[in-house]
């Protein structure tokens, strides 16, 4: 066989692999935001998306969040304040593609876990008539599509996903929220999907939160807590491609991972704490329905 045909062969199988994939993570997460997540959604983001319009006297069933306390205090009687939506709003969804995203001892690898995320997210944000853009990032910002609207527009979003082959291995997320902030000007809603390996990156998290709604997604695996007891073993960084021989076998070396792994996780959760970012955990092993549903009620009664 000439070898342009076979060549010709191997890009048409492939190509309709991708689509295969592509399809079924449109099955499945376009349902999960269709059922589960297009109420929350609207109601956690769209109203910070609002600008006041006037007040009007409260009725059975309006919510207590919007009563206008010092109108309600000067006639007596409580009165909400009634606003008008914006007609659209900007989601920006900034994944971490580094190395360390190809890891996973359960359920699906983090960069899978990542990309069903983000689809939800974005088959979310198209029904509620918002816009979504991308941006895939390493230690350098790897590819970025600015946001549109549509299901041709999300499905071509859910194709640099599944098949993106970055650059490099690394992570730096205050690179990657540098330039969220320069080539996004308009307020947006940020979710930032990272296992959050990095360091020094907590000035460019408050920076981007007070730029944009910055929400940050935190993908795990149970094995990243937790070193198995299978005897001497070579374990490689993914990132830097550094490797060392560990004797799992030893209980002290086993409490000793567990010990930098809880650490590093308080630490994390601290920093999102002190920078005022809306937070969730996800792993490979439970998924991300049930975290982010919870933190979509939790602005939701804010």
């Amino acid at each position: 066989m000439p070898t342009c045909a076979y060549v010709h062969m191997n890009t048409t199988q492939h190509t309709k692999e991708l689509l295969k994939k592509v399809r079924l993570i449109e099955l499945k997460t376009r349902g999960l935001s269709e059922h589960i997540f297009s109420g929350e959604y609207h109601s956690a983001f769209k109203g910070r998306g609002m600008t006041f319009s006037e007040v009007r006297e409260y009725t059975a069933g309006d919510e207590v969040r919007t009563i206008d306390w010092n109108v309600t205090a000067r006639f007596c009687h409580p009165f909400v304040k009634v606003f008008e939506e914006e007609r659209e709003l900007t989601v920006m969804l900034v994944a971490d593609v580094s190395g360390s995203g190809e890891f996973g001892t359960a359920q699906q690898l983090k960069r899978e876990l990542i990309t069903e995320a983000c689809a939800t997210i974005a088959f979310s944000a198209i029904k509620n008539n918002d816009k979504v853009g991308l941006i895939l990032f390493t230690d350098t910002v790897e590819k970025f599509i600015p946001p549109k609207k549509g299901r041709s527009h999300i499905l071509r979003l859910v194709r640099e996903l599944l098949e993106f082959r970055p650059q490099s291995r690394g992570t730096d997320i205050t690179a990657a929220l540098r330039y969220l902030n320069s080539v996004i000007k308009k307020r947006s809603i940020a979710f930032l999907l990272s296992d959050m390996m990095d360091e020094n990156y907590e000035p460019a998290l408050k920076i981007a939160n007070r730029r944009h709604d910055l929400v940050v997604l935190r993908s795990t695996d149970p094995r990243e807590g937790e070193l198995p007891n299978v005897g001497l073993a070579q374990f490689v960084d993914p990132e830097t491609g550094d490797s060392r021989w560990v004797n799992t076998g030893s209980r002290s070396v086993r409490n000793a991972f567990r010990a930098a792994a809880l650490k590093h996780q308080n630490r994390t959760r601290e920093i999102l704490r002190r920078s005022g970012v809306d937070h969730a955990t996800i792993s490979t092993q439970e998924g991300y329905v049930r975290p982010l549903m919870q933190l979509l009620k939790q602005r939701e009664v804010r």
